[in-house]
């Protein structure tokens, strides 16, 4: 099954009726929307702002999150407007291509990488590195508790000012202090 197939089955499992009242107003009015996978992220002007809005299939289910003020666990309706978004035109996404790390040649390679890898996901390669998420954090002159907050708000599509710079000082640390290196 295609990243598409898979991500439309898990949409019509997840939310498998028509679309709320108040999610109707936002479908097919989502910009810069794309798809790296099985993910799709887009955002949409509401009531409060300009919210970034995403969902995600894998593991058997879906993940969803919005930057709206409900929108924390993915139960609003701004998901909701996405996924038939998703499931009404999925070629209006634009495919996001990941590469790996070792193909990064230069600054537009970086931006693309990071761009494909969570705070988490980096976070997880350095624990593997022999690295603790709070030697980390100490070692780079932050606390653990903010280093938390950056990567649970990324995975909210909440964005704090320092997000590249800290996955940035993950991929460093991990190049010049990882096990191979201690």
């Amino acid at each position: 099954m295609s990243d598409i197939e898979t991500l439309q089955a898990a949409i019509q499992s997840h939310w498998p009726g028509p679309p709320g009242e108040k999610a109707v107003r936002y479908i097919g009015h989502f910009t810069d929307c794309t798809r790296c996978g099985t993910k799709v992220v887009a955002t949409v002007v509401g009531n409060h702002g300009t919210y970034t809005v995403s969902i995600a299939a894998g593991g058997g289910g879906v993940t969803s999150a919005c930057s709206c003020y409900i929108g924390k666990g993915g139960y609003c309706h701004h998901c909701a407007a996405l996924a038939h978004t998703f499931l009404r035109n999925p070629d209006s996404f634009r495919e996001i291509q990941t590469i790996p790390r070792e193909a990064v040649s230069g600054l537009p390679d970086l931006q693309a990488y990071l761009a494909g890898i969570t705070l988490e996901e980096l976070l997880a390669q350095l624990k593997a590195h022999g690295i603790t998420q709070k030697a980390f954090a100490e070692g780079v002159g932050t606390s653990p508790q903010h280093l938390g907050a950056i990567k649970s708000a990324e995975l909210r599509n909440h964005f704090f000012n320092d997000l590249g710079a800290t996955k940035l000082a993950v991929l460093w640390v991990m190049e010049h202090f990882g096990k191979k290196k201690l």
